[in-house]
């Protein structure tokens, strides 16, 4: 009789944490939306106000054109009465460009409000959702231990920084590999480290932080890390501070650089390939960007493969990543050269839409082996990043589908409201059509079949 009621008790409970579960995704599938209709109607008043302002100036040009004009006496009765009729349509026009502009501002103000309520709204969805997955009783009920244990070290990756004496701290819980090197850059070196608990291998990441600025930085990169929890993503499990650097414990992924496979001659990287790997980093900036964080720093060094023998990555290094709100006045400058958007160069507001730009580039560069805008130095780099000078190279870009072309022709846009964001690159033919991956898939065995026979 008891486990009659323990059983029916047990349904119950599952089927009402399987309704809220349903709720909050239809919830999350509304807010999806929601934000790319607000991301669109963003990038639209902000093209309309920049072509109202183009359109002023051109009047304020032909109104002092006008003035500046001298003709004989002769001319002069009927050039003033042309003139006052112009000067009149000028004015008319400017008056009636005026009343549109303050009516797009009027809009910016009412989105700003909508921003606002999504906002508040994505707070409450997460904080429902996180509530019921922290459920002791749906952990007993669903997880079994090995599920408790990894949950366990996420609750550990989520915590604020710890202050250190280096490495005793430390040493308490995770053991360092200080001879084995996974990595190096401006920041420091990465070191594969266990997790003494679990022997979970991860990666302790050495950032050298002697001011308070660097400091500043690096908790920065952990606060936006705190946020964002995607399998496209590494994940940070925690953090440590000592006197001089900051220590970040993070996921181990041991397939090597995104760029490596790109400039490894004996890796043949099909066009199919390529729509995996962008597929899986849209997907996270999809995610990141439904979380208000902007990377700024993406590139194939920055896009981890999770091992050798498959196409899953991650995106790392959020060192230069800000936490961004739609319509807030931003500006960056720094990024790797290459992959900069025309607004970083120009030292202009960023968007979203800033690491759509390094997203075609990357793919640029996925199905070439090229980067579009490298010139010979920095310089010319920038220059032809400002000109948007590129193209197809017709030996390198022979087999490629006119999808892929006008895939990466509708990220490198220079105006960035006219440029495809995440949500919209998902749904482009090239990533979501099933008719033409098949057709890559078939072409992929041809060529294995060729490579076979020769």
């Amino acid at each position: 009789m008891s486990s009659l009621v323990i059983n029916a008790s047990g349904d119950c409970k599952n089927a009402g944490f399987d309704l809220i579960q349903d709720r909050i995704e239809t919830l999350s599938s509304k807010m999806d939306k929601l934000i790319h209709i607000q991301e669109k109607v963003l990038s639209r008043l902000d093209g309309m106000s920049q072509e109202i302002d183009d359109i002023e100036q051109d009047m304020e040009h032909l109104m002092v054109d006008k003035e500046e004009i001298h003709l004989p006496p002769k001319m002069m009765n009927q050039t003033q009465v042309v003139g006052r009729e112009v000067r009149e349509i000028c004015h008319e026009m400017s008056t009636i460009m005026s009343v549109v502009n303050r009516r797009s501002e009027q809009q910016a103000q009412k989105l700003e409000g909508m921003e606002k309520l999504v906002l508040s709204m994505q707070q409450v969805i997460s904080f429902i959702g996180e509530t019921v997955k922290s459920s002791k009783v749906i952990e007993r009920m669903f997880k079994g231990p090995a599920a408790r244990k990894a949950k366990s070290k996420d609750n550990k990756g989520k915590q604020t920084i710890k202050k250190l004496e280096k490495p005793n701290q430390i040493r308490n819980f995770y053991t360092i590999n200080w001879q084995e090197v996974l990595g190096g850059g401006r920041f420091g070196q990465v070191h594969k480290c266990v997790e003494n608990s679990s022997g979970l291998t991860l990666a302790a990441k050495i950032i050298k932080a002697r001011n308070q600025k660097e400091k500043d930085m690096v908790k920065n990169e952990i606060q936006v890390m705190n946020n964002l929890d995607h399998a496209n993503l590494i994940q940070l499990y925690a953090a440590y501070e000592s006197r001089n650097d900051i220590i970040l414990v993070l996921e181990y992924v041991g397939g090597g650089e995104l760029f490596d496979r790109i400039i490894d001659e004996n890796y043949k990287l099909m066009e199919l390939d390529a729509v995996v790997f962008i597929k899986q980093i849209c997907e996270g900036l999809q995610y990141m960007h439904k979380m208000s964080v902007l990377h700024l720093d993406l590139k194939p060094e920055n896009i981890l493969c999770v091992n050798r023998i498959t196409n899953r990555i991650k995106i790392i290094d959020f060192g230069l990543a800000r936490i961004y709100k739609p319509r807030e006045k931003l500006k960056v400058n720094f990024g790797t050269p290459e992959f900069l958007a025309p607004e970083i160069v120009n030292y202009d507001f960023v968007s979203f839409n800033t690491d759509m730009w390094s997203l075609g580039v990357i793919t640029y560069m996925l199905l070439s082996g090229l980067c579009p805008f490298l010139g010979d130095d920095d310089n010319e780099t920038l220059n032809n990043i400002l000109a948007c000078q590129w193209n197809f190279e017709e030996q390198e870009f022979i087999d490629t589908s006119e999808e892929a072309k006008d895939f990466i022709r509708r990220l490198l846009v220079v105006n960035r409201s006219w440029r495809m964001g995440a949500c919209e690159a998902m749904r482009h033919p090239w990533l979501s059509d099933p008719v033409l991956h098949h057709r890559l898939h078939t072409k992929v065995k041809y060529h294995c079949h060729f490579y076979i026979t020769e």
